[in-house]
């Protein structure tokens, strides 16, 4: 099924689109919640602080690829609102070739730098073991991560957003199931935990490039070089890189928090292990529906819609903060019981960090929901570099605060929570007078 954004009920058309595209990516997060959750009641506070160091890291590594897809979608959307159809083959076959590479070079990289890692992300002695043998494996499923999100952006790109989420719904069931029985029937350990994430994300990548293959004739362009243009390449390598800095900045800013967190020690690693997936569970939605809010502007972009582009993001602010301020209600007062899901009730110290994180942090929910439409609006425009403009605000005050307040004794690791929303607070004032100022480019 295609869905054309620039025709239809303006708020009717975003929802819909953005539902199968936040419950995928909920379940997409079952991937990492099962193994925090299985890892963290079977194994024991180190085993958890390894695999919550891991997530972080694996995070960084896969915004490279979701920045370069992301930015590829963008295109595809334009082309598709403007009816361009060989011009949409054209961009297939050239995104598909650099991200493919790219991919490559990456799963190299990683692997090479692997013993390094433990310097940089000041991984404790006692963790650093687990932690090494969870990333090795963990590393091979990157190729499968490509997969998946390249076809999944393709998809979403002409209006499907519910074919990716059948595919990450029976590839998270997978995952949950292997998790059991590797970690607890086959007592793998870590090691075992990773490698049902590895099998699950294989299942989703190849299974969804082979519906993909078989059901959109265009897509057979990223096997045939006539399609491979010079102008093609040039203008996805410029706008795929732009979004992926975007992406990897976030992401190398959040590793750098990561890299100070491990420094206060095993307590606070996993009460911030845990606290983080809370995290992605409570803002995803908003994520994901900046990003279908992304593909809907495009189409509009594409197809010269300018009126439903302004009605768009009114609708969208409005939405985006009325979930914000809902789910950081509920964050706030059931964080202890949250918590207590992935951390047993005796370990007193590392539920309290974990709601006071919550507390600080969950309560400004609407600062990342009305980012997240930035991103996406610029993106949408053809300037994502606006978006990494953003981001190097948002993250560099958070990790320079970060840094400086929690060194100061009086305030330690709480400086680090609270640097966060002052982050998202700038990165969205900037964000909005930009367009205020400079709105008639749309």
């Amino acid at each position: 099924m295609n869905g054309d954004l620039s025709k239809g009920p303006v708020v009717k058309s975003m929802l819909l689109f953005a539902i199968p595209m936040i419950l995928g990516d909920l379940l997409q997060q079952c991937y990492n919640i099962a193994d925090t959750l299985i890892v963290g009641r079977c194994l024991g506070e180190k085993a958890l602080a390894a695999v919550g160091s891991s997530f972080t890291l694996m995070t960084f590594i896969t915004s490279i690829i979701l920045g370069l897809c992301m930015g590829s979608s963008a295109l595809f959307s334009i082309r598709f609102g403007q009816k361009d159809e060989n011009g949409l083959k054209e961009d297939i076959c050239a995104s598909f070739i650099f991200i493919a590479a790219v991919t490559v070079l990456l799963n190299v990289v990683a692997y090479a730098s692997l013993g390094g890692l433990r310097v940089f992300l000041r991984v404790p002695d006692e963790v650093w073991g687990e932690m090494r043998e969870y990333l090795f494996v963990i590393f091979m499923g990157i190729p499968a991560v490509f997969l998946y999100n390249y076809f999944a952006s393709y998809l979403r790109a002409i209006g499907n957003s519910v074919i990716p989420l059948v595919f990450l719904a029976v590839s998270s069931l997978l995952n949950i199931i292997l998790d059991l029985w590797f970690v607890i029937g086959f007592k793998m350990g870590v090691a075992g935990a990773a490698e049902a994430t590895v099998i699950a994300q294989y299942l989703s990548g190849l299974g969804i490039m082979l519906y993909t293959l078989v059901r959109y004739k265009r897509v057979h362009a990223i096997w045939k070089i006539s399609c491979l243009k010079k102008e093609r390449i040039s203008e996805i390598v410029s706008f795929s890189m732009l979004t992926c800095i975007q992406q990897s900045v976030m992401n190398l800013g959040i590793l750098m928090v990561q890299g100070l967190v491990n420094s206060f020690g095993t307590v606070v690693m996993a009460a911030f292990a845990a606290a983080v997936k809370i995290d992605a569970f409570a803002y995803m939605p908003v994520q994901d529906f900046g990003n279908a809010f992304s593909t809907f502007i495009a189409q509009n972009y594409g197809a010269k819609e300018k009126q439903r582009i302004q009605h768009g993001l009114k609708a969208a602010v409005c939405i985006s903060a009325i979930f914000c301020i809902v789910i950081s209600t509920f964050v706030f007062l059931f964080a202890k019981p949250l918590m207590m899901i992935f951390v047993d009730a005796g370990e007193t110290h590392i539920i309290m960090e974990g709601v006071r994180y919550l507390r600080i942090e969950g309560a400004f929910y609407i600062g990342i929901g009305w980012l997240f439409l930035l991103y996406g609006l610029y993106r949408a425009l053809g300037k994502p570099g606006m978006s990494v403009v953003l981001t190097i605000f948002s993250l560099g005050t958070r990790v320079v605060l970060a840094y400086i307040l929690s060194a100061i004794p009086q305030i330690g690791v709480t400086g680090i929570w609270w640097s966060v929303p002052i982050g998202w607070a700038l990165a969205d004032i900037i964000g909005f007078l930009y367009y205020k100022n400079y709105k008639n480019f749309t």
